[in-house]
């Protein structure tokens, strides 16, 4: 088994600068190669974090000496990229949303089984301490039967954030708000209140000049018969409101918030205490956390662990897809505005 995992970031936008931090801190990775197909960008972060330069992904897939690729392109670009790192024998960390079709979705499960490798997809917040208490709590039947399931992500984004990348906000490259901001909190609703039967929603692009919407309602009809709602909008004024979670059972009701999932704010469940959280960070104006301890950091120590054969519990290709099949049957919906049953 290696020491050592040599890994290589596809993409050096903001979230690379996350991944690029992570895995030169780590004791069990080298960042060994950073690419952007935009030279300056590539030649800045391989500066910074002393590892090479590639300018095409197709060029870096060919180096023998990389373990895992993580994927921190725009949306539109994950399904090509993890196929292509995929035949190169390379495990993949794609960041979210794993795809923008279910067809690429399938295509890069698919590929990575057929060619051994994992495919892992970030979805960091599962990691939050919030959540990691609220996921222990309902795994072991303390909130009774669940019957609720509420997200809310009420966040800003001014035109400035949209004109920085052209890809963003676009159909072909972003997917929108509740497929590119909402993302995690649509993995979450999934996680913790299960296998989502169908949906109805309604969908409006109110105050940016975008291909997709900004703002848009999900109501969520469950397997187990529970129901939920998915509000979300990037128009919010001045600064992110909210961004937060809400589950309601026969025998409690929780409430994870803060700016974006870091607090405790309501814990009232039968017989269970209030739990104590370790530590509160908060995040930066994208929602990113900043510092060493941030759970970008924690999914990349579950990585380590899967690949090293010391967990068999991750974030698979499975995962994101069940995200993103939510979200299509949303749009689907908004678009229709029939009810949509998932398959």
């Amino acid at each position: 088994m290696k020491e050592k995992f040599n890994f290589a970031v596809i993409g050096c936008g903001k979230i690379a600068n996350r991944h690029c931090s992570i895995l030169s801190e780590n004791s069990e990775t080298n960042l060994i190669a950073v690419c952007d197909q935009i030279k300056e960008k590539a030649d800045e972060f391989a500066k910074e974090f002393n590892c090479k330069a590639y300018y095409d992904s197709k060029e870096l897939l060919k180096d023998e000496n990389i373990d895992v690729v993580s994927i921190c392109t725009p949306s539109g670009l994950h399904a090509e990229q993890t196929i292509e790192a995929a035949k190169a024998k390379k495990h993949i960390v794609c960041e979210k949303p794993m795809a923008l079709t279910l067809e690429d979705c399938d295509n890069m499960i698919k590929e990575c089984a057929e060619n051994n490798v994992r495919l892992f997809i970030v979805k960091q917040n599962r990691y939050n301490e919030p959540i990691v208490k609220l996921k222990n709590a309902i795994d072991r039947d303390k909130l009774g039967r669940i019957y609720m399931v509420n997200a809310h992500i009420l966040w800003n984004r001014t035109p400035k954030y949209y004109q920085e990348e052209p890809w963003r906000g676009t159909a072909k490259f972003d997917g929108g708000a509740l497929m590119n901001q909402s993302s995690h909190f649509v993995d979450l609703v999934h996680w913790l209140g299960g296998n989502v039967k169908s949906v109805y929603s309604k969908m409006d692009n109110f105050i940016h000049n975008l291909e997709t919407e900004d703002t848009g309602t999900v109501i969520l009809k469950f397997e187990n018969g529970a129901i939920g709602n998915i509000q979300y909008t990037t128009c919010v004024y001045d600064k992110n409101f909210e961004g937060s979670l809400v589950v309601l059972g026969t025998k409690g009701t929780v409430k994870v918030g803060g700016q974006y999932l870091n607090e405790i704010e309501h814990w009232n469940i039968e017989g269970m205490p209030t739990p104590r959280l370790k530590e509160k960070t908060l995040p930066n104006a994208y929602g990113y956390y900043q510092g060493s301890a941030a759970n970008h950091g924690k999914f990349y120590e579950n990585v380590i662990d899967v690949l090293k054969g010391r967990s068999n519990k991750t974030v698979m290709g499975t995962d994101g897809r069940a995200a993103v099949e939510i979200i299509l049957a949303a749009k689907e919906s908004a678009k229709t505005g029939n009810e949509v049953f998932l398959r």
